[in-house]
């Protein structure tokens, strides 16, 4: 029988907390470990990537999609710093990622060959938790606590194994030895609820309330009945941010969309009228299309309360699950809506979806991204995932398609990093093969690393399921794009033309191109229906640029200098101030 070693250790402790798979690039300092999970039977299996970059955009998106724990490999130096952009994606969405680093430095250290400060180059990233493995007797505790940090701060850790380390041979037994932490795997999640203080405060905020408006983040997952539910009690209408697009039926008559830059008009109009702000799990940047200061009371739910009141000023702070603390709520709010601001919210609602779809029937030169966006809306697949890119197309995304209850969507929201759809749509593919999955990208993207992970789909799609994974390339051919969120112009004919859909189908996969708007609805048949992945490369107008909606703030600001303007809104809020104060004596 072959000796047990730490590399074996570790795959056991990678079973042990359900890891069903560790995405890396093999290497020398990494290779014990690779070789055992090749060993292991596909239990947890090694997925090789093309790029560390992209392997830890496999591990990110795995945690996204699925809600368990990332793994991702790599070895030291240059190796290494590639894990990083995928980690801080990670680090600012809030999901629980381990990376195993490995390390083979022989002889003196200082300036050798690859040799990086791990520890210092993972400092940042992996605050919560990088440490190194010096003795066999070490290793599974260090995982476990690599892995139960990550899962109980929603955040990237790091373990560090030097080669030597990995090779070494462990007893079947290990003794129990003095200073060395022991730890039983498991997630350690907990039930969170609010103090019923701050429950009642909160309550007695939404109660007195004339123009509810919710905003619902990517903590609002999971709790989609609950939040329909509350703003039908107040006649609210609900906004979300870019993570939290997948939470809600977009359907809905009083779901405005998206906030922000790329968001909707009724959204910005919706936080410009509202008195009564309540944000559901989101930390969304773009606090310009908030309520002006002072407009509105606010009350803010979320798990971690280090975020509570970090972008907007907050009145009640409400620390815990976003299900279990609407639920409360719902038991404490009176049914009191208010019919004629639901039908100013429902109003706004109907025409920016009216000017949306003018938007998209304009013609362009060759193709309008925004057809092929909502071309899609009606096809998308029940229960399909959905991983969206940076660039252009997240705004065609976030305005022109809709997700149906059971359509999941993720996308690096935070950091907002070019190049994380494909890996993100392979993660989640690999994570449920029975399902299609589409990846909504741009030329850029495609070209940054989409090209060389297409090799990893047509290594691997013969083993899915269902062999559907669908990869739009909006092919404008030119270096335009979304950068810190604005629209950046470009110059047609800097990005050389590549011919995507004719890459597909080199490597075996299929390919679509459709330069020709009364065709997008056929070409999106012939993808959605191949028996393979496909390409669809739609050639698109470089000239038609995201418009960027007022904040409807805007509007309040400039009437200052109308002195009845500013009577009437002083008055209005005064009375709300009134009738806060009065509910508030009462708790």
């Amino acid at each position: 029988m072959a000796d047990r070693t730490v590399a074996h250790l570790v795959v056991e402790r990678l079973r042990a907390w359900r890891v069903p798979r560790a995405f890396g690039c093999p290497g020398e300092a990494i290779a014990p470990v690779v070789e055992a999970l090749d060993a292991a039977g596909g239990d947890p299996e090694f997925v090789p990537a093309r790029h560390e970059e992209s392997a830890a955009f496999m591990a990110t998106g795995h945690a996204k999609f699925t809600g368990g724990l990332g793994v991702c490999l790599a070895t030291q130096g240059p190796s290494a710093v590639h894990l990083l952009n995928g980690l801080y994606d990670a680090k600012l969405d809030s999901k629980p990622v381990v990376a195993i680093v490995g390390e083979d430095v022989t002889g003196p250290l200082g300036e050798v060959h690859e040799e990086i400060g791990l520890t210092r180059l993972f400092g940042d990233v992996c605050h919560q938790f990088v440490r190194y493995g010096r003795t066999p007797e070490q290793v599974p505790a260090l995982l476990d606590q690599a892995f139960r940090t990550a899962a109980a701060t929603r955040s990237p850790t790091c373990v560090v194994l030097p080669r030597a380390l990995q090779e070494a041979t462990v007893p079947q037994l290990q003794p129990h030895t003095a200073g060395v932490l022991t730890a039983t795997p498991g997630e350690p999640l907990a039930r969170v609820l609010p103090h019923q203080a701050d429950l009642d405060a909160a309550a007695a905020l939404l109660t007195v309330g004339h123009r509810v408006a919710i905003l619902v983040g990517q903590g609002g997952r999971g709790a989609a009945e609950q939040i329909v539910a509350l703003a039908d009690r107040l006649g609210a209408g609900v906004a979300v941010s870019l993570l939290g697009k997948p939470v809600l039926d977009e359907r809905l008559p009083f779901h405005t969309g998206v906030l922000g830059e790329v968001g909707s008009t009724a959204a910005a109009q919706l936080m410009g009228g509202a008195d009564t702000l309540l944000m559901v799990g989101t930390n969304d940047p773009w606090t310009d299309y908030l309520p002006m200061p002072g407009q509105a009371r606010t009350i803010q739910i979320d798990i971690d309360g280090r975020r509570i009141g970090t972008r907007y000023p907050v009145d009640v702070p409400l620390v815990g699950d976003a299900t279990e603390t609407l639920r409360a709520l719902l038991g404490q709010v009176a049914d009191r809506p208010d019919r004629q601001w639901r039908a100013t919210v429902e109003g706004a609602v109907d025409r920016w979806r009216a000017e949306a779809a003018g938007h998209a029937a304009l013609p362009a030169e060759p193709v309008n991204p925004q057809l092929v966006l909502r071309e899609l809306s009606a096809r998308l697949p029940y229960a399909a995932s959905v991983a969206v890119d940076v660039g252009s197309v997240l705004s065609w995304y976030a305005r022109h398609l809709q997700l149906p209850p059971g359509v999941d969507a993720q996308l690096c929201g935070a950091l907002g990093s070019l190049g994380c759809a494909l890996p993100y749509a392979l993660a989640a593919k690999l994570a449920r093969p029975d399902v299609p999955v589409l990846a909504l990208l741009g030329d850029a993207a495609m070209q940054l690393n989409g090209l060389a992970e297409l090799i990893t789909v047509a290594h691997r799609w013969q083993d899915w399921a269902d062999p559907r994974l669908v990869v739009l390339v909006l092919n404008n051919r030119d270096h335009s794009g979304l950068g810190d969120g604005r629209w950046m112009p470009g110059v047609p004919g800097r990005r050389a033309d590549v011919p995507y859909a004719g890459w597909a189908r080199l490597l075996g996969l299929h390919g679509v191109r459709v330069d020709r708007p009364e065709l997008v609805g056929a070409a999106w048949d012939e993808a959605l229906a191949a028996d393979r992945p496909c390409v669809l490369e739609a050639v698109v107008d470089p000239a038609v640029a995201p418009t960027v909606p007022e904040p409807a703030l805007a509007d309040l600001r400039s009437l200052v200098a109308d002195g009845d303007a500013t009577r009437r809104i002083r008055d209005r809020m005064m009375a709300a101030e009134r009738q806060i104060v009065e509910a508030e004596d009462l708790v």
